[in-house]
């Protein structure tokens, strides 16, 4: 039975992955932050096969700051004005 719970949860996973990764595509950011945000996919994708409950947790988080706008900084600026 846990086995059918761990697959329902591969299933999950895998579909907001593919959400995810359309969200990124569809932002209008800096490259530098698609770049980074792509990457922050990416370690999610791998971390799903070796701890998925984890991967699931991580990527609930990534999508909920997504949804409001928090993205990393643009790695290619300095900062400066």
């Amino acid at each position: 039975m846990e086995r059918d719970g761990q697959l329902e949860l591969y299933g999950i996973v895998a579909d907001r992955l593919k959400e995810a990764h359309a969200k990124v595509r569809a932002l209008q950011v800096p490259e530098g932050v698609r770049m980074a945000l792509s990457r922050k996919l990416l370690v999610m994708t791998s971390a799903a096969k070796h701890d998925l409950a984890d991967a699931a947790t991580r990527l609930e988080r990534f999508m909920n700051d997504l949804d409001e706008g928090r993205f990393p900084e643009d790695p290619d600026t300095d900062g400066s004005p």
